[in-house]
């Protein structure tokens, strides 16, 4: 049986400059993932790389057995909020029946099965009263559940979020996790770039440390130890101590 996604010796280069170095990596089933590391590690670039939207200077990803390129209909994609245009003319249900293009392919227009399917996205993420709002009134809450809901649209096997819950409030980040244990349970797989190590433990099945480098990827009990954490953020007190109250938490201690 073909992995999921299979990274192997995967650099990418900013203007000669690696950002990412050998990464491989290899995920057999589905799980809710958490790629964990300090800022500059390239947590984001690795989603661009898996998905294509960065040039490799090495290595190669599949996607259940195949190139990521022929397997785009089974990739959901949140972007960060910055790398988004939130002055674009267009309300927040046309954003989310973007969602359904993949599957319509380029000659067909969303009609009323696709939009019913966009409005039950949107409800299930909270907001189906904001359908015809434009996404620049959105509060950032409601612009990550917007994106969210596309993501949802696409009815994909694989998604990846990046930084998802950047600048939402405690109750929306945890309505956002509540939905992605749904679909991890669903068995499809999340990736998510996580910035937050107290609630590593909380949400993920798994989690991947990066720093450039791979430091460590498995099971969450196994890797998010204070020994990896130290490898990969190496050694910044504030974070160790962070880092180490979530897995006193976690332990029960």
């Amino acid at each position: 049986m073909e992995p999921l996604l299979d990274i192997h010796d995967v650099t990418v280069a900013y203007h000669r400059r690696p950002v990412l170095w050998d990464v491989d990596l290899t995920l057999t089933e589905p799980r809710l993932i958490g790629i964990v590391g300090p800022n500059g590690a390239g947590k984001s670039t690795l989603l661009k790389a898996i998905l294509g939207l960065v040039p490799l200077a090495s290595g190669e990803v599949r996607l259940f057995g195949r190139p990521v390129a022929e397997q785009r209909r089974r990739i959901g994609y949140v972007p960060q909020r910055e790398s988004v245009d939130w002055d674009f003319p267009v309300n927040v249900l046309d954003v989310v029946l973007m969602g359904t293009y993949g599957r319509l392919g380029w000659f067909r227009r969303p009609g009323r099965k696709e939009r019913a399917r966009a409005r039950e996205c949107l409800g299930k993420v909270g907001i189906g009263e904001l359908a015809q709002r434009q996404i620049g009134q959105l509060s950032g809450g409601q612009q990550q559940r917007t994106f969210l809901a596309r993501a949802l649209a696409q009815q994909a096997d694989v998604y990846f979020m990046d930084e998802p819950m950047a600048g939402v409030d405690a109750a929306t980040e945890r309505a956002i996790f509540t939905l992605l244990h749904e679909l991890r349970d669903q068995g499809k797989a999340v990736l998510v770039v996580h910035h937050d190590l107290r609630t590593v433990p909380q949400y993920f099945d798994h989690v991947i440390l990066l720093n450039m480098r791979l430091v460590a990827s498995g099971p969450t009990t196994e890797v998010f130890t204070p020994d990896n954490l130290r490898k990969t953020y190496g050694g910044r007190l504030s974070v160790l101590d962070s880092a180490g109250e979530a897995l006193r938490a976690a332990s029960g201690d």
